[in-house]
């Protein structure tokens, strides 16, 4: 009789592929053959080419099979039962050789996501056994300026697209007096090519819940909302689980650890608007009304969820901070270039054969991230561009690949990193189209509270449609130019200031789609600003 310890996920791309299917398979295949079999639904890895990946507990470490199909089943247990288990070989076509060893999982530096695709996500001693909760005993131990100045060292910044850096929003609230204060965590992942948050959330819920305790211990709040996208059903069960466990140990609730402390957590769905992934339409969407932008200042430092002082973070922001404060603000700084310090989980999407995960030290190149990772288009047809940072991001071709991922850096080319979101497209894009789809997008997403945007992306949507059609062409991108320049500076948020940067991009790198030489007068003259 073979004992057989065995990994399949559990995180939604892998069932979406037929993770539960293979799961039941092998299973079926095991109580056939009188197999002991321990089957564990981990997290996902991140290298979604290759799921579902099957994955066994070998004594030279895990051994992985991918992408399994149910009908590989039988051949891979055969395989397992016959060759790997006993002889130490292999002979399946579907053998991928040491998971720890694979280039893809080998070139990476993780930090966040250390854990995702190891362990059972709801298993709360997996989490202990690889360092969880230390960075919550820690701050335990601290003073609430203390753990501030460690997050502040650390210089880690929000990775949910504006950067700023979250010691310095801490500190605020910390200083903010108030009976009330509140921890607020942007669940409501809506970038285009971006899954970062939901593999936190599917893979290692309790690290986003350790984040959030030691940033209510910072800054006095006792309460915490996870604002969930309402598109995330399995990362909605997950953590309304982990929730349970958490709070049933310990973690959470009013003795946090036998401290005398108290946090509590609720996850509550989002409205399924993109505007509400912005701090304060999320604020006001988590308070029962329309998902609007509110004016600012005051900051949601300072007047945030119900007038009282809120810390609003996105996942991977607070995903950082066990991490920081388990190992000191001085590790995490360590990693990086410039000002921008740690690693980045960057996601690879859209035409591409490699999709998945990827998390680095600020610093690389986008060309080097392709060149190690992407693997190629799916197509097999020549990269024309990549868009960087959602659907609000700027379209950049080849010439541009050598930007280092580096906030400034992108900056400096009028491009986005955002959330570390990278979709790919091949060489019969049609870059006009893109701009349309901008213009388009922001038409659909708009909350309609100011001019610039609500009105400003109608028009812009025209004013492309005409542009296509050759309908005075060159007085068409004046006018194109000067309204994105009315959007960037008119607008309330960055809903409508940032929808020209994909548009100006797309016409001034790929000038021909817009039926323009590249020395043209006119594209001069879109180009004034």
């Amino acid at each position: 009789m073979v004992n057989i310890k065995m990994f399949i996920p559990r995180e939604s791309t892998a069932l979406s592929l037929g993770a539960n299917d293979v799961a039941r398979s092998v299973s079926d295949y095991s109580t056939l053959h009188e197999a002991q079999l321990n089957l564990i639904r981990n997290g996902s890895r991140g290298m979604f080419w290759l799921e579902p990946m099957l994955e066994v507990e070998t004594s030279k470490g895990r051994f992985a099979y991918g992408p399994v199909d149910v009908s590989d089943v039988p051949s891979i247990m055969e395989d397992i039962t016959t060759n790997l288990l006993s002889k130490h070989t292999q002979e399946h076509r579907l053998a991928l050789g040491l998971t720890e060893e694979l280039t893809y999982l080998k070139k990476q530096t993780r930090l966040t996501f250390a854990r995702a695709g190891i362990t059972d996500p709801l298993s709360l001693n997996d989490y202990l056994a690889l360092d969880g909760f230390s960075g919550l005993h820690k701050a335990l131990a601290a003073s609430s300026q203390e753990i501030v100045t460690t997050v502040v060292d650390s210089g880690l910044r929000g990775r949910g697209g504006a950067a700023f850096p979250t010691g310095i929003k801490w500190q605020t609230v910390h200083d903010a007096p108030s009976d009330k204060k509140y921890i607020v965590c942007n669940a409501d992942e809506g970038d285009s090519g971006t899954f970062a948050d939901r593999l936190v959330m599917e893979c290692d819920p309790f690290m986003l819940i350790e984040g959030m305790i030691i940033a209510g211990l910072a800054v006095g709040a006792d309460e915490g909302y996870i604002y969930l996208r309402s598109e995330y059903p399995v990362a909605d069960e997950i953590l309304q689980e982990a929730i349970v466990i958490a709070t049933k140990e310990g973690y959470l609730g009013n003795n946090i650890c036998g401290s005398g402390r108290t946090f509590n957590l609720e996850v509550r769905l989002g409205a399924e608007a993109y505007i509400c992934g912005e701090e304060t339409s999320l604020l006001e969407s988590l308070e029962g009304k329309r998902g609007e932008v509110r004016f600012k200042p005051p900051l949601p430092a300072i007047e945030g969820f119900f007038g009282k002082p809120t810390v609003v973070n996105n996942v991977l922001s607070l995903s950082a901070v066990p991490y920081i404060l388990s190992q000191g603000g001085q590790a995490y700084q360590q990693y990086g270039a410039n000002r921008s310090r740690g690693t980045l989980p960057l996601q690879l999407a859209g035409n591409v054969k490699q999709g998945g995960l990827i998390e680095l030290p600020f610093g690389s190149t986008l060309q080097s991230l392709l060149n190690d990772f992407s693997g190629g288009t799916e197509s097999g047809r020549p990269i024309r561009a990549i868009q960087v940072g959602g659907p609000l991001g700027a379209y950049l071709p080849t010439s541009k690949f050598d930007i280092p991922l580096d906030y400034e850096e992108f900056t400096k080319a009028s491009a986005v990193l955002g959330h570390g979101g990278i979709v790919i497209f091949d060489d019969t894009v049609d870059m006009l189209e893109q701009a349309r789809f901008s213009m388009e997008f922001c038409v659909d997403e708009s909350c309609g509270k100011c001019t610039p945007c609500r009105i400003g992306s109608t028009r812009g949507v025209e004013v492309i449609d005409r542009i296509k059609y050759d309908d005075s062409r060159a007085e068409n991108m004046i006018l194109l130019s000067d309204l994105c320049e009315t959007m960037i500076n008119g607008s309330l948020c960055a809903m409508g200031s940032m929808t020209p940067i994909p548009v100006t991009s797309a016409y001034k790198d790929f000038p021909e789609d817009f039926h323009l030489p590249s020395n043209n007068a006119v594209l001069e003259e879109t180009n004034h600003g």
